[in-house]
């Protein structure tokens, strides 16, 4: 029980600590005329990829790099899949050319470099660091794409929020709730980390498969606010920015930096298994996603449905 309380505060703290960094990072960057897609990007993407960081870090740190790992993995296949596929049941979701040229691209391309990386077993530092260098190119590669577009920065905001940019809030009150925000998230991934470790020993599991459903989709739970949020409100572009965003920046930045603070041991489900399947959800998307250049409601029920027979195969076969 004492378990479950720790998971659960820990969960609560990581999704408010996430939801202030999203926020009030989003409205820095609304104030400085980044396009909604380049939010969804950047600045939400990495936000909601926060509990990820802090739980990979603090994972790391006490030997448990399977979880850490398990949650990156579990966590791409609840956004990839699950989340989005909900988005598209929702309502039908078009594909930007961004999207097919550059973003689809480099989650495959990340997804297929984690799995040479993980195959000996193990990541080192020199391998985070290349994962971190990817996420800088990859930014970089954002950034330039967005200056293409960036006459049409208000008429965008304008399509999408029903309003041009404006001066919103004090700005020193959005740098300090950010800061709050992190700080937050810091404090709820050390107790949602002893707390899954405490419920993996009483359930006589792995670690790796806490990782994989509990702690992944309970993380995943800023990304569902905004997707679905995001979806209703029109602003499709942000929902499945967001995603692909947040889920090549869990591979790269946020798994970059967790093995740079502590080398982790790969489970050998995780290598054979999980990440395999990390990698056919990513190419299932894909292949959606090109047929015809966007995502339909009978694509997004198929997405939700693979979703769920993995979580039934790790709920029957791990545990």
């Amino acid at each position: 029980m004492t378990a479950w309380l720790w998971v659960i505060l820990g969960l609560v703290l990581l999704i408010v600590g996430a939801e202030l960094i999203v926020r009030y990072g989003a409205r820095l960057a609304s104030r400085l005329g980044i396009s909604s897609i380049m939010i969804g990007l950047t600045v939400v993407s990495i936000g909601t990829s926060a509990p990820e960081l802090a739980v990979g870090i603090d994972a790391a740190r006490i030997g448990q790099g399977s979880l850490a790992l398990g949650n990156i993995a579990g966590t791409n296949l609840v956004n990839l899949l699950l989340i989005m596929g909900l988005a598209a049941a929702l309502r039908l979701i078009p594909i930007a050319l961004q999207t097919l040229r550059l973003d689809l691209p480099m989650i495959g391309a990340v997804a297929l470099l984690l799995l040479v990386f993980v195959i000996d077993g193990r990541l080192d530092r020199i391998e985070g660091g290349v994962l971190v260098a990817v996420a800088i190119g990859y930014t970089l590669a954002l950034v330039r794409w967005a200056r293409r577009e960036s006459a049409a920065v208000l008429a965008e905001y304008e399509n999408e929020y029903h309003d041009a940019p404006r001066e919103t809030g004090s700005l020193v009150l959005a740098i300090v709730l950010l800061i709050a925000g992190i700080a937050i998230i810091l404090l709820g991934a050390g107790w949602l980390v002893t707390g899954a470790v405490d419920l993996a020993e009483a359930m006589g599991v792995s670690s790796t498969v806490i990782g994989l459903t509990v702690i992944a989709i309970g993380t995943s739970a800023p990304e569902l606010v905004t997707a679905i949020v995001s979806t209703y409100r029109g602003d499709r572009d942000i929902a499945l920015g967001n995603l692909i965003g947040s889920s090549t920046y869990n591979i790269t930045i946020i798994l970059g930096i967790t093995v740079l603070a502590a080398p982790i041991a790969v489970d050998h489900a995780l290598v054979f298994v999980d990440i395999p399947m990390m990698i056919a959800g990513t190419f299932l998307v894909g292949t959606f996603m090109m047929s015809g250049r966007r995502l339909t409601r009978v694509e997004g029920v198929i997405m939700i449905g693979a979703y769920l027979a993995y979580l039934a195969y790790l709920l029957a076969v791990r545990t």
